[in-house]
């Protein structure tokens, strides 16, 4: 080989060895990164015990619920500092609530105060029986296995569609004039 070809496959062998030392170094970053958000995945968890209260948040499109649960209560629940009956006066919205209760079969047996924000009457039912599904899920494992199969546990993730320009809603459009 002449000295022309011997650089040439000097600078090719250097290049390669580069190109693995940076794929091995985003690897290393790339499982860094996923070691990371478990992490903050496992900080972020909402629901923790403390004593005899469990905690839990729950949402339903911009509602937000904070779910106070007593183990050994009368089954009374608390919104906002009213009884359930004078803050839902609707009977849909204290069913919805009731729901996960009823699945569980443990009407009766947890107090429950929670303070709701945002939204309206109907999204702050789905946010309160979302947070105490959850609060229900940290007590038992059987609790998880029905919670889980009726559909307690899943955030509902839908919200109202933002209003486009040039039109008067989210998809309704102005009146069409051909002439």
């Amino acid at each position: 080989m002449n000295k022309k070809e011997e650089t040439i496959t000097k600078t090719r062998k250097a290049k390669s060895s580069t190109k693995t030392n940076v794929e091995s170094k985003n690897k290393t970053t790339a499982q860094n990164k996923k070691e990371v958000n478990v992490k903050h995945t496992a900080t972020k968890a909402i629901t923790k015990i403390e004593g005899k209260k469990i905690y839990a948040t729950g949402k339903r499109k911009t509602a937000i619920a904070k779910v106070w649960m007593i183990s050994k209560g009368s089954g009374k629940i608390i919104v906002n500092g009213k009884n359930l009956i004078d803050y839902f006066q609707r009977p849909v919205d204290r069913m919805i609530i009731n729901q996960p209760f009823a699945i569980v079969k443990a009407e009766g047996i947890y107090d429950i105060e929670c303070n709701v924000l945002g939204s309206g009457l109907s999204g702050q039912a789905g946010a309160i029986r979302h947070g105490i599904s959850k609060a229900l899920n940290q007590i038992s494992d059987e609790f998880h296995k029905t919670l889980r199969s009726g559909g307690f546990l899943t955030r509902d993730s839908r919200k109202v569609e933002r209003k486009k320009y040039g039109q008067p809603k989210a998809r309704k459009k102005f009146q069409f004039s051909k002439r």
